[in-house]
């Protein structure tokens, strides 16, 4: 099954790819430079010296399920936002990773898998040095996220804590996929089709 790991900039994508992957993931991380000044805005995330450009992978197997989560991690900048509709292509399920420092920069994400009508769970990645935790009920509220799209707290960096959010889309998925069945052609059918 093909999961996307989406949000805004510097919200933990590649971070989560990586604590949950089997391999070694691959990251198109590249240093951020005086040229992207004015282009990528670092507030809230000033310590941050490199960016995604193109996806970060990953892959997490499940024996005993005789499943396999394929990760695609987005960009978060706007200027790599060309890039969703490909990375997107045949997902089963999302994850839109947020960061309540900056809930707004997660707007983007959260619209695009509604339009697409890909099943998402939005997850509040626990950084330390928060100033405020707010609730997954506050979260949905402030996102105008409905009451049949998952909220939950994770930590990108904690295996177990990101294995439990995307088996959480996997049910998700699965579950919408029982009550709203897809087109047979659709890019999202195949994969299901795939995967069974």
């Amino acid at each position: 099954m093909k999961i996307i790991v989406s949000g805004g900039f510097g919200v933990g994508k590649t971070t989560l790819i990586g604590a949950a992957s089997e391999i070694e993931p691959l990251t198109t991380e590249e240093y951020l430079t005086e040229v992207s000044d004015g282009i990528d805005f670092l507030t809230g995330v000033e310590r941050k010296t490199t960016t995604t450009v193109a996806l970060d992978f990953g892959r997490l197997t499940f024996p005993r399920q005789q499943m396999v989560l394929y990760l695609f991690g987005t960009p978060g900048q706007d200027r790599f936002w060309f890039t969703w509709d490909d990375l997107t292509c045949g997902a089963v399920g999302a994850v839109v990773l947020v960061d309540t420092r900056r809930l707004a920069d997660a707007f983007a994400a959260v619209g695009y898998f509604e339009q697409a009508q890909i099943p998402f769970v939005v997850a509040i990645n626990e950084f330390d040095h928060a100033p405020y935790r707010y609730t997954p009920t506050e979260v949905r509220a402030a996102l105008e996220v409905p009451d049949h799209m998952p909220v939950v707290r994770c930590d990108a960096r904690d295996e177990r804590s990101v294995i439990t959010v995307l088996l959480e889309v996997v049910d998700h998925a699965l579950v919408r996929e029982r009550e709203q069945p897809r087109p047979p052609n659709s890019p999202q059918a195949r994969a299901y089709g795939a995967s069974a």
